[in-house]
């Protein structure tokens, strides 16, 4: 994926977590650090320099793809937010739900080698049954004809999650509690 639709789950995540009536700063704050855990898998991109096979268990869409990493990330944000007196559980699901996210929509990809979403149990490649996104070229290959017609697809596809994510609304009072 172009990570348009990575970053738009997380921006989603962060405002479903903030709803409306949260300082603007702590809803950017929450909607940036949400993104970067769902564009967090990614960064096994770094195994091409290293000259780590595509298919390798640390290669591309690898291990760093997987439920596995995305739980003991998640545990260690969870571990800091209680340490930090935030609701740890709550915030150890959002950070799950913002890592597995990136591999099950790599999945919906129609290239690759797929992503080893059930690693280290299985190091197979996995994609799913329908695959409507178009794979994204690698680096440079972003500023081709391919990478824009990619970040289209993309852009228009998770349009509803940026809407859900940016759109502004005001928090409404219901009694004696603010409803977003």
């Amino acid at each position: 994926m172009a990570s348009i639709g990575h970053v738009a789950v997380g921006m989603a995540l962060g405002r479903f977590e903030t709803g409306a009536g949260a300082p603007w700063r702590r809803r950017v704050a929450v909607m940036a650090f949400l993104s970067l855990l769902a564009l967090l898998p990614d960064a096994d991109v770094v195994a091409f320099a290293l000259r780590i096979p595509y298919a390798a268990t640390w290669g591309h869409r690898g291990a760093s793809h997987s439920f596995v990493f995305a739980a003991a990330v998640a545990l260690a944000v969870g571990m800091l937010a209680r340490w930090k007196g935030e609701p740890g559980a709550r915030w150890g699901l959002l950070a799950f739900a913002a890592l597995a996210s990136h591999g099950i929509l790599d999945t919906l990809t129609d290239g690759g080698l797929g992503a080893a979403l059930f690693w280290p149990f299985s190091n197979a490649r996995v994609f799913a049954p329908v695959r409507p996104l178009p794979v994204a070229p690698i680096g440079a290959g972003m500023l081709s004809a391919r990478g824009l017609y990619v970040s289209v697809v993309e852009l228009l596809v998770f349009l509803p999650a940026w809407l859900y994510a940016l759109w502004p609304r005001k928090a409404r009072a219901v009694g004696s509690v603010q409803v977003p």
